[in-house]
Formats: C-alpha cells, sequence, structure tokens
C-alpha cells in the first residue's frame, strides 16, 4: 500500500511540475512588476530595444510567418460522428449446443462423407474448445448454416453479408440523418470473403452513393483490419477537407467454415460468430458538437517480414483439399513480440512523463547491469488510458493482454462481455466494446479509449479516442436488452456462465 501511495505521489509531481514551478515563478515576477515605476519602461525601450528593432523586427515576423504556416498546414481533427453494431435477428441465436450441431450438419454434408459422420473424436474435441472458450449461448450463427441440410454456398454467404452491411448502415444513418450522397470517403473491410463486384461496389449501388466517392475494399487483412481501415479513412480525411468518410467492418462465417478434419484448422469453427459495424467519421468543424469521438493516435505494427510471423496464422487447403484457416504453433509468441512492439510505439504518445521516466531509468540501468535487472519496467497505462477495447479473439487473447498490461478485471469486462454475448466478430469486435462501456455510464468527457487489435500478417493495431462529451448508449444499441445482465463470471472448468451484475466506475 505504501508503494502504491508513493507512486501515486511521484506521479502527481512529475504531471503537475510546470503548474509546481509556474506558480512560485510568477509570484517572484509579479513581484518584480510591482517595484517598477513609470519611468523603467521607457527606459527599457530607449536603451535597448530602439538600438536593435534590425534584429527583433525579423525575429517577430519569422514569428508570426511559422505561427500561421502551422496553422494552416497542421491536420484537421477527425471525429467520430456516430457508429452501428449489426444485431442479428433472434432467430440467428446459437447456443453452444447448436453450435455443435451445426458443425455435425456442415461434416455431414461434406460429399466426400457420403452423408456420414461417424467419427466422433473430432466432436469431443471441439466441445472442449467450445466449452472453455468463452462464449455463451446468445452468439449468432448465419442463416445458411442454420438451415438442414447447411447452405454453405457462395449465395448464402453474399446473403450473410449483405444483411450485415445493410442492417448496421441503415440504423447508422437513422441514428445521424446524414443523407448517403453526402459521404466522400467509403473504406470497407472482410477478410476472408470478397466477391466481385466488391462489397464497396454494393454499399454503393444499394444506398445510391454519389458517383465520385473515393471507395475502398480492404480484404485478407485479419481481425485488425478495422483499424487500418479506420487509419486509412483518417489519412483520406486530412487530404480532402469537409467531407464524411463512412468505415465498414465485417466478417463471413457462412463461406469459411471449415469442414475438415485437420484440428487446427478446426478451432475458428468455435470463435467465430456473425456481427460487422458501420462507423462514421468527419472532419467538418461543425460536427464536433454533436459527435462522440475524436480521434487521437493510430499506430500500425506489421512484423510480416518475419517467415514465423508471416505463417502464423494462414489459409489454406489440408491434406484432404479442404480450405480453412490454420494457427500455428508460434501464434502465441509472434502475438507477444507484435503487441511489445505497437506499444513501444504507442506508449511514448500516451503515456505521462512520469512513466517515461521510470521506463527510460530502467532501461539504462537494465543495459549498465544485466544481472541486476531483469526485466524492463511496464509502464501503468491507466494513467493514460480509461477504457480497453481489445479485440475479443479469444480467452487466451485477452487474458494474456490483461497480465501483459497489468489490467484490473474491470478493465477487460468489456472484451470478455463481448467474447461471450457477441463471439469473435473480428475486425467488428472493437466497437461492440466501445458499445458496451457507453451503457454502463463510464464514459466520461475527456476519457481515453484504446482500441486494440491483433490480425494475420501478423499485425497489432491499435486506435486511441477521446471522448468528446459524456457518451450515452446510440438507438438500437445492440446491448440495449441486456446490459443489465453483464458482466457474467465464467467457469473455465465447466464452462458454464453465471449473471453477475457489477457497478462500473464513474
Amino acid at each position: 500500500m505504501t508503494s502504491v501511495n508513493v507512486k501515486l505521489l511521484y506521479h502527481y509531481v512529475i504531471t503537475n511540475l510546470f503548474n509546481l514551478c509556474f506558480f512560485p515563478l510568477t509570484a517572484i515576477v509579479a513581484g518584480k512588476a510591482y517595484r517598477l515605476t513609470i519611468d523603467d519602461p521607457h527606459h527599457l525601450y530607449y536603451s535597448y530595444l530602439q538600438h536593435n528593432l534590425i534584429t527583433i523586427a525579423p525575429l517577430f515576423a519569422f514569428t508570426v510567418f511559422g505561427s500561421v504556416l502551422y496553422i494552416a498546414t497542421r491536420p484537421k481533427p477527425v471525429y467520430l460522428v456516430e457508429y452501428s453494431c449489426y444485431l442479428p435477428p433472434t432467430h440467428c441465436r446459437s447456443s453452444i449446443s447448436k453450435v455443435m450441431d451445426i458443425f455435425y450438419q456442415v461434416r455431414k454434408a461434406d460429399p466426400s462423407r457420403n452423408g456420414t459422420c461417424d467419427d466422433s473424436s473430432w466432436l469431443d474435441f471441439l466441445r472442449k474448445i467450445q466449452e472453455r472458450s468463452g462464449l455463451g449461448d446468445e452468439t449468432h450463427g448465419p442463416e445458411g448454416l442454420l438451415q438442414v441440410p447447411p447452405r454453405k454456398t457462395f449465395a448464402a454467404a453474399r446473403e450473410e453479408t449483405e444483411q450485415v452491411i445493410i442492417g448496421a448502415l441503415e440504423n447508422l444513418f437513422k441514428n445521424t440523418n446524414v443523407n448517403p450522397k453526402d459521404i466522400g470517403i467509403l473504406v470497407v473491410n472482410s477478410s476472408m470473403f470478397n466477391p466481385t463486384p466488391s462489397l464497396s461496389a454494393m454499399v454503393v449501388n444499394t444506398f445510391k452513393l454519389r458517383s465520385n466517392v473515393r471507395s475502398f475494399n480492404l480484404g485478407g487483412m485479419g481481425c485488425s483490419a478495422g483499424v487500418i481501415a479506420i487509419d486509412l479513412a483518417k489519412d483520406l480525411l486530412h487530404v480532402h477537407k469537409n467531407t464524411y468518410a463512412l468505415v465498414v467492418s465485417t466478417e463471413n462465417t457462412t463461406y469459411n467454415i471449415y469442414a475438415g478434419d485437420n484440428r487446427s484448422m478446426m478451432v475458428s469453427n468455435c470463435l467465430f460468430r456473425v456481427g460487422g459495424a458501420a462507423i462514421l467519421l468527419s472532419n467538418k468543424p461543425g460536427d464536433r458538437k454533436r459527435s462522440k469521438y475524436e480521434l487521437v493516435h493510430t499506430v500500425r505494427t506489421h512484423t510480416g517480414a518475419d517467415d514465423k510471423s508471416f505463417r502464423c496464422v494462414q489459409q489454406g487447403d489440408d491434406e484432404n483439399g479442404k480450405t480453412g484457416v490454420s494457427l500455428s504453433k508460434d501464434i502465441t509468441d509472434v502475438a507477444g513480440r507484435t503487441v511489445k512492439k505497437n506499444i513501444a510505439t504507442l506508449g511514448p504518445l500516451i503515456l505521462p512523463l512520469s512513466e517515461k521516466l521510470l521506463f527510460f531509468v530502467t532501461f539504462l540501468g537494465k543495459k549498465l547491469f544485466k544481472d541486476k535487472i531483469k526485466h524492463y519496467y511496464v509502464p501503468d497505462f491507466k494513467l493514460a488510458i480509461d477504457h480497453f477495447c481489445i479485440h475479443a479473439g479469444g480467452k487466451a487473447v485477452i487474458d494474456v493482454l490483461e497480465k501483459n498490461l497489468a489490467l484490473a478485471p474491470i478493465d477487460v469486462e468489456a472484451s470478455r462481455s463481448t467474447l461471450h454475448r457477441f463471439g469473435n466478430t473480428s475486425s467488428s469486435s472493437i466497437w461492440y466494446e466501445l458499445a458496451y462501456i457507453e451503457p454502463k455510464g463510464r464514459m466520461k468527457k475527456g476519457n481515453k479509449v484504446w482500441q486494440i487489435a491483433l490480425g494475420s500478417g501478423f499485425k497489432c493495431n491499435s486506435a486511441v479516442w477521446v471522448a468528446l462529451n459524456n457518451v450515452k448508449a446510440s438507438t438500437n444499441s445492440p446491448w440495449e436488452h441486456c446490459i443489465d445482465r453483464y458482466p457474467v463470471k465464467i467457469d473455465s472448468d465447466s464452462g458454464k456462465s453465471e449473471t453477475r451484475v457489477q457497478n462500473g466506475r464513474s
């Protein structure tokens, strides 16, 4: 307890060092000024300034020119006006037992099995993963796979993606009263399903966007593509003035469910569920008052130059020619190394001076005394960040980041609750997590939220936002009818969940 108090005192002193020095200096200057007479300013002018105008005038002009140039060329703020997370219909809810039945029906419908599915070892394997995954009984599956026999077709996959994207966008336009023709930039990301015409073209066609819209379709970039899409939209908004940018993040489960026997490819079946999000960004100064957040930083880290990183999450065919996504045994080490690199870049941008000094001192100490100092100092990110949205890629992902960042259970509550209620919705999961924090009444004006996502390649991407107001939940929030039942306590041994209502910090 004493060490905690000492650290808080240290943090307070370093953070407020300027104020602590400014006020005594102000008092000294005020005392000196009080003793000045009316003749002192005239004496200063005639004795010094009058003879140095040639030096002072260019210096003043350069200062004014530099200030004007900085104001004119600095990037304009990017505002998050509103966002919408898709909530699938109730008939698509899939309990663990229902998901297991989907796996069984998909394998049984595979032509190579001749309508039989006798081997039960795979079923036991998937059931163990499913029960320990952290997912609950109210996640959503695609309509095509819920049918008997399942429709694992291109048409069914297109229907799923169109329902998600159109549903999220209709709610977004309804909540913002923005005319789709006012959208100047469109970025759509879907990693595993990319038809022709593209999904961005489908959005243009459905909502009749204008002909000169700058549209982009990102594919194959994994679960971290949502932050990549935000970063791309930010860069475009810095170039194209006074416009809106629309970002859509989703993933397809119908077309990518794995029906083979390779266990490393079966794992994704247990985690991914239906979901998507639409985000409206703006660089219009007039939108600041009605916007929820302002984008502060985006940091992207790509370790794909390393072969292990590149191959740790890879789509391909198994020994029987069935397509799936395999996870290598190196994924934990790769993810940890990539996250550390991302944090090393983001830390100096957001951490207070007190934490930077502690890290620098331990860094030098480790270089000088390698035997005595075993580890680098882990900065306390909670001094800079109020809310954390960690990609709900799975229970293990959340556990590792919770430990490495020294977070409290409430800091990862949004991630665990999203994983339990909606499953891994890929790049859109960080938006379901943000949508969880708002109705809890925790997002206050000036609060900073950190979205961090991991994806194939291997990539770790971060976005930091600051709340412009006390943010309330949006209309038709995906948590609207169930927020009071969360968080839930997960029994890791049995896989059962117990509802536990808990008041969050204000």
